[in-house]
């Protein structure tokens, strides 16, 4: 039988409580699901990100032609990679 999640006062005391606690011991992982929340927005964080002039040109000349800006063609790219290699390395 699982423990019973206790209740918090603020989300600092959760946070603080997940941070040390053994989830399994609360939660029974195998019953769980996954859930879209679609309309939660992902914290972005910024970097610095060095290419060679002529990738860039090219990835610009290539979110033109897709009248988007580079910046997220450069974020489609990278989700459409991660995504394979995920899915390659699942199997």
């Amino acid at each position: 039988m699982k423990k019973i999640i206790p209740k918090f006062k603020s989300e600092d005391k959760e946070r603080n409580f997940w941070a040390t606690a053994d989830s399994t011991e609360y939660i029974d992982w195998e019953e769980a699901r996954r859930t879209v929340l679609p309309n939660l927005k992902p914290s972005l964080k910024k970097i610095s990100l060095r290419l060679p002039e002529l990738m860039l040109e090219e990835l610009k000349a290539l979110a033109n032609k897709r009248d988007i800006p580079y910046q997220s063609l450069m974020k489609m790219f990278l989700a459409e990679r991660i995504e394979h290699e995920l899915k390659s390395a699942s199997r």
